[in-house]
């Protein structure tokens, strides 16, 4: 099909659709395949919506659109336009959309095939529909961009530097949102927030912006590739690496932070907050580094901490005995100091894998204790082939698009495909591990490392050097259930023999979003809001980037490309809250018209 055919059938769908949308229900079934999908993102039901089906998917779709007033669907000559394409293994019209609601202005997605049973005609496979911005609240950027001080500047007032300042120290006022954590959730989060005008704070325990990175094991690097990983606005340089190094990446951070005008108290631990119903705000006590307290009173909480705050520490009374070192992989620093000494890393995960590739290159004598099955695929090609999309052309903010045009079902089935082919590529390192009893598996129904990562947050591993070095015998391996118990001088195996170790390493993963939601605001908020993370009925994301049951409380996380893309809509959201168009909370039965946030339209 030549690109003027792609472009005129898609026309004409649109065409057909927006005639259908005035129409009735049935005008718009004959346009979507039996198995068809919408996803919305905040454009027509302001929440993560998933609905496969065409009946269920086109009634539900009718009422929304409706209701938000969505007209004006076309093709966006803005955009990447409309081409032939490989989705889930079929061949497919994609094409970007743009459109207006009452609220603002929207994008979408539109996947078509041509349906066997009716003549080839060309019909919805996957229909995605996203916010774009407010109506009156669109983003400061390029021509909107604000003006500072004028060119007839007024010597005698504070300059740049001096409002700086005062806007960070928040000495005269409290902030309208405080996002904990200054990692890349909360980068992404504030930056957003920023740009929407509204006052936002961020608040990190640690000493530097950037520290959740340079301060973990000296050899990190990451195992996605740089064009999957801008922050929003200001994408890296063209001359950086691919694989981007810890260090570099955390000083990224730090010039982020400067570049983009963010308010952050760094050295600074968020300890608890409670909800004041009454005034719809919260009593948040954060400690400073001279270890003064002070309590702000945000209405927005924004918890930014993501799936790797707070080590999951195993009982270490079964440790007792051991007289050597033990550590959390969390507070593994570098390998050099353990030169020729005998290390235990229990986890096969990335931080398992890493830290006894890096014990090894340093000198020490290793051996991986395995606990249970890991996936582990090849870091090239099959660790990078969900992120195939960032090499085909699109810009970063159409593929973020596009990667938000997968419904779960569909996203799953990608990974399957995806997860078959990279067995087949990786079939020698597979039956190396085979050979050495390293227990494997391939995720959920063969979905993959991402699902893992989407569900459990990590049980996986990108082969960048460990694999080969545990099968070629250089780093010891066994398993964890073997292990009788630990004496003084190491680990008594059931067969009675005794392995000595120097130090043991725990590469036991971290507690769930759940543990710190009750840490910091209670059980009784915690089990308001409910599970976080992996995917529930409505096939999204638990309570992740959007309102929960928990007035004026949010959790964003993840990976870079995660909180670049739904940082965005977590922005909208809170700002909608603030305009007075959405409630507080989800599950709250309060009208539009009496949102106690319409009074502050921030």
């Amino acid at each position: 099909m030549q690109p003027d055919e792609v472009i005129s059938q898609t026309q004409r769908w649109i065409e057909e659709f927006n005639r259908a949308l005035a129409q009735d229900v049935d005008a718009l079934q004959a346009l979507f395949m039996e198995e068809s999908y919408w996803r919305d993102v905040l454009a027509l039901t302001w929440h993560y919506t998933t609905i496969e089906g065409r009946d269920a998917a086109t009634t539900a779709l009718a009422k929304h659109a409706r209701e938000a007033g969505a007209t004006g669907f076309a093709l966006d000559p803005q955009r990447t336009p409309p081409r032939l394409v490989k989705r889930v293994g079929v061949m497919t019209i994609e094409a970007l959309l743009r459109f207006t609601t009452r609220h603002g202005h929207a994008s979408g997605v539109l996947r078509l095939v041509a349906d066997a049973g009716d003549g080839d005609r060309w019909k919805a496979w996957v229909l995605h529909t996203a916010l774009e911005n407010l109506h009156g609240c669109e983003e400061k950027l390029g021509k909107r961009r604000p003006t500072g001080q004028s060119h007839s500047r007024d010597f005698s007032g504070p300059n740049w530097l001096d409002q700086r300042r005062a806007a960070a120290a928040y000495d005269d006022r409290d902030p309208a949102v405080l996002v904990v954590g200054a990692g890349q959730a909360g980068l992404c989060a504030a930056a957003r927030l920023k740009m929407l005008e509204l006052d936002t704070l961020m608040v990190d325990r640690m000493a530097r912006i950037g520290d959740n990175w340079r301060s973990r094991y000296h050899a990190l690097t990451l195992h996605n590739q740089v064009q999957v990983n801008h922050l929003p606005y200001m994408p890296f340089p063209p001359n950086w690496p691919t694989y981007l190094p810890k260090d570099k990446l955390a000083g990224w951070f730090e010039a982020y932070v400067e570049a983009m005008e963010l308010n952050v108290w760094t050295a600074t631990a968020f300890e608890s907050a409670e909800y004041d119903h009454g005034r719809h705000q919260w009593n948040a006590r954060v400690r400073r580094a001279d270890g003064s307290v002070r309590v702000l009173h945000p209405r927005h909480v924004v918890m930014a901490t993501g799936p790797s705050a707070e080590p999951n520490m195993p009982d270490t009374a079964e440790f007792g005995a051991f007289k050597g070192r033990l550590m959390h992989a969390a507070h593994y620093g570098d390998g050099e100091q353990w030169r020729g000494k005998r290390a235990l890393v229990i986890g096969t995960g990335t931080s398992g894998h890493d830290i006894a590739q890096d014990l090894y290159g340093s000198g020490a004598e290793v051996t991986l204790a395995q606990r249970g099955s890991t996936l582990v695929v090849s870091i090239e090609p099959t660790g990078q082939l969900s992120y195939a999309l960032y090499d085909e052309g699109p810009s970063v903010d159409d593929c973020d698009l596009i990667v938000g045009a997968t419904p779960l079902t569909l996203g799953k089935r990608a990974h399957r495909l995806f997860t078959d082919h990279g067995k087949a590529v990786d079939r020698e390192l597979h039956e190396g591990l085979a050979r050495i009893g390293f227990a494997e598996d391939f995720g959920e129904e063969g979905t993959g490392w991402q699902y893992k990562y989407l569900t459990r947050g990590g049980g996986y591993y990108f082969n960048v050097g460990c694999s080969d070095l545990l099968i070629e015998g250089k780093i010891q391996l066994i398993q964890y259930p073997a292990i009788a118990d630990f004496e003084a001088r190491g680990a008594r195996m059931k067969d009675g023999t005794l392995r000595e170790f120097d130090l043991i390493v725990l590469a036991t993963g971290y507690k769930s979003f759940e543990q710190q939601v009750a840490a910091h605001f209670g059980e009784a908020v915690a089990k308001k809001v409910g599970p976080i993370w992996g995917f529930g009925d409505e096939q999204e994301l638990r309570n992740m980037f959007k309102r929960t049951a928990q007035e004026g409380l949010w959790v964003i996380g993840g990976s870079l490309a995660q909180c670049r893309i739904n940082s965005k809509y977590l922005a909208l959201q809170i700002k909608a809250c603030e305009q007075g168009i959405i409630p507080l909370s989800r599950t709250s039965t309060m009208s539009t018209a009496s949102n106690p946030m319409a009074a502050h339209h921030a």
